[in-house]
Parts: structure tokens; C-alpha cells; sequence
């Protein structure tokens, strides 16, 4: 069974995009920061571009939720982890050139960029949300966009470890030239990841380091391309490896 198999057989994917706002980025009114609003595309509106443009084929609907984490938000200044790029009661975004990235765009005026960088608010808030739909028919797909080591490593191995009821791949985008050795780490490709002496069941988390695409390259579009496909790749096979876990999922 292939992957076309299961989404032509049912199966509806759904990707959710959270983005990094804490202040390692540089403030968005600073050249070089990798927020900043010039009249160029930044990093993060690359990323989005290149990885959701293609996701958005397999997406079921189309609606996009946008999570961003480590700013602190209007009127009052509180720091939040998890809340919605759009600003409103609302995360989701239809389309990705239209609402998602004009969500992204008007967000930079109005936050301030704090921290630190904790990745668990938002692995948690989509855990919560797919264990709602344990029959297969979804799978969710958690795009983090990010810059920076990871500051709550052991909260965020949590509910990676524990995968194994979740249908969740999540992906991580390393936008800048920050450390990411916390990355390689969560991306266990070769070593199961590991907390407490208990390893996590399966790989559900794929990095990828955005300047390895885009440094020094001028063919954007081709590049865009190859970064989409290698993550797409990873997904295919975490979507496959659990759909072929659990025997009731299958539905040919």
C-alpha cells in the first residue's frame, strides 16, 4: 500500500504551521533580521512558501491553522507560546499566498518578540486536537518554522516519545545559522529518540536546515522544490510506517 493509496483511499491530511517570534530573530524593523520587513521575501516567508505550497496538494480543505510561540501579544504585553498568528479567535488561514502569509505579514507590527524557544505548547496543542480522530481517517502534519535551540527539550520529547497514539509528523525548518544540534537530536534517523530511559516508537520528527537549500543558490524556484520534496519524502514514510502499525487502519 501506497502512500497515494491511503489519501485516494480516504485518508485526509492536515497541516498545521507554527512559526518562532522570539527576539533571537532580531527585531522585525532591523535589516538582517530573519523577520524583517523589506521589500524581500524573508527566510520564513520562504519556508512557507516552498513547504506549504506543496502540502496544500494533499491537504483535505485547504484551512491552514498558524500558531506562533515565544512573543509577547497586544494590548497587554502577556507572553504566550501558543496562540494564533492571525490574532483572532480563530488559527485558521485559507490558502497559503493569500490569508496565511498576509496573516504572517500583519502579525510582525503588532507582537513583541521575547521568549525563550519552547517547542512543547504547540507539539501539545496539535497532540490534543488528532487525538479527536484515532480511526486513521486524519493525519496531521506540524510544520515548525524556527530559529535557535530548543529551551524546553525534555517538555517537547514528552509527547514525541509517546507518538505512538498520535498521527502527527512533525516538521522542523531551521531558518538562520543558530545552533541546532537540539534539531539532530529530535530528528532520530539513526537512534531512537530517548527520555527517562524510554525510546519513542517510531520517527515522527524530520529536520531540515533551510540555508543548506537556499544558501548561495539563485535558482529559488528549484530550490524551494528540493525542499519541499525532502520533507514531503519524510512524511510519506511516517504516514506509511503507522498506517502499517495499526492493522485497523488499513482499508484495502
Amino acid at each position: 500500500i501506497t502512500f497515494l493509496d491511503y489519501i485516494m483511499g480516504g485518508t485526509k491530511l492536515n497541516c498545521i504551521i507554527a512559526i518562532n517570534f522570539t527576539a533571537l530573530n532580531g527585531s522585525p524593523n532591523t535589516l538582517g533580521s530573519l523577520h524583517y520587513m523589506g521589500p524581500s521575501p524573508t527566510p520564513y516567508k520562504q519556508a512557507l512558501q516552498s513547504v506549504v505550497s506543496i502540502i496544500q496538494d494533499y491537504d483535505s480543505d485547504k484551512q491552514f491553522p498558524v500558531l506562533g510561540f515565544g512573543a509577547k501579544l497586544p494590548p497587554n504585553g502577556i507572553l504566550s507560546h501558543e496562540f494564533f498568528v492571525n490574532l483572532t479567535t480563530s488559527p485558521f488561514c485559507a490558502g497559503v499566498e493569500g490569508c496565511v502569509i498576509e496573516a504572517y505579514r500583519k502579525c510582525l507590527p503588532a507582537i513583541q518578540f521575547h521568549g525563550p524557544t519552547n517547542f512543547a505548547p504547540v507539539i501539545n496543542h496539535v497532540a490534543r486536537f488528532s487525538a479527536n480522530y484515532a480511526n486513521g481517517d486524519q493525519y496531521f502534519i506540524l510544520l515548525i518554522l524556527t530559529d535557535g535551540a530548543i529551551s524546553d527539550m525534555h517538555d517537547t520529547k514528552e509527547p514525541i516519545r509517546n507518538s505512538r497514539s498520535n498521527l502527527i509528523s512533525n516538521l522542523l525548518v531551521e531558518i538562520g545559522n543558530a545552533d541546532f544540534s537540539s534539531m539532530n537530536e529530535l530528528d532520530s534517523d539513526n537512534v531512537k529518540l530517548s527520555l527517562n530511559g524510554k525510546f519513542a516508537s517510531r520517527d515522527i520528527v524530520q529536520f531540515v536546515p533551510f540555508r543548506d537549500f537556499f544558501l548561495n543558490r539563485p535558482d529559488s524556484q528549484n530550490v524551494s522544490q528540493e525542499l519541499a520534496k525532502a520533507l514531503l519524502a519524510e512524511i510519506t514514510a511516517q504516514l506509511l510506517g503507522f498506517m502499517k502499525s495499526k492493522s485497523s487502519f488499513t482499508k484495502f
